[in-house]
């Protein structure tokens, strides 16, 4: 009997991996292929999707700025996020309740509300030109930072709090005591969440779409118009790219999880 549910469970997981990984796999086949829809015929094997996308100024300049948008809003959302948090924790019990039920609520909300409140916010109410980066960078910051906040709160709970008084007893002060002891307890968590801020915002649509100028545009964005299109060079170089990334995450993954286990055996072996 037990090895009967023992098979089913690794069936069902094996299904749920297909589901998952089987289209994104196919699509990356059909990226190496001159095939013009995904389920069409192929003839031969070919990097023509690869050098297009790297050959394409416009495609060029779409990676470009997504790529400085996401780090850019990454790293102002890593550090509202870790002050945010570290406030948080070290705060009365009323004060800290509060924040973590503000925090929770971005996370919850519909990127659709966000985006359109932003934008009549910051373009509406306080005529801030929307050709400008500003409502942008602002509506993408929103978006990642609570995922921040929730990547180093559990690595603070995990903190043993002696180390910080002891810190201060022996002469720190708090904000050398925060820099030289807290963060460094934190840089798991803090990593984590860069990263996922970086996923989100490169991932995201909505947002993106009531915020940005008219004259740019990132991968979902430019997608979305992509496909609406009739440039078939284009859409399948965007295989190409969702191929990249795919494996550009899996390489970083791996990588976090190897120095995870690398500094846990350390640790252990202390």
């Amino acid at each position: 009997m037990n090895k009967a549910k023992k098979i089913c469970m690794a069936a069902f997981l094996a299904l749920i991996l297909a589901f998952i990984y089987v289209p994104i796999l196919l699509l990356a086949l059909y990226s190496f292929t001159d095939a013009t829809m995904v389920g069409g015929g192929i003839s031969s094997l070919s990097f023509s999707n690869y050098i297009t996308l790297f050959a394409n100024e416009d495609l060029r300049g779409m990676i470009g700025g997504t790529v400085l948008l996401a780090f850019g809003a990454a790293l102002l959302s890593t550090i509202l996020g870790t002050l945010g948090a570290i406030g948080a924790f070290y705060s009365k019990k009323t004060a800290r309740h509060l924040i973590n039920y503000s925090n929770q609520i971005p996370v919850v909300n519909a990127d659709v509300v966000t985006g359109f409140s932003i934008c009549v916010l910051l373009i509406v109410m306080l005529g801030v030109e929307k050709d400008t980066y500003v409502p942008l960078v602002i509506g993408h910051t929103v978006l990642c930072a609570p995922f921040v906040y929730l990547s180093v709160m559990p690595r603070l709970r995990q903190m043993d709090n002696n180390l910080y008084e002891a810190a201060l007893d022996l002469g720190a002060t708090p904000s050398q005591a925060l820099v030289k002891v807290v963060i460094p307890q934190l840089l798991p968590g803090i990593l984590s969440g860069f990263m996922l801020a970086i996923t989100l915002s490169l991932d995201d649509y909505f947002i993106t779409t009531y915020t940005k100028p008219s004259t740019f545009d990132t991968i979902s964005t430019y997608v979305v118009n992509a496909t609406k299109g009739s440039q078939t060079e284009i859409k399948t170089a965007l295989w190409a790219l969702s191929t990249l990334i795919f494996i550009i995450v899996v390489v970083v993954v791996i990588l976090m999880n190897v120095l995870s286990r690398r500094k846990e055996k350390e640790a252990h072996d202390l």
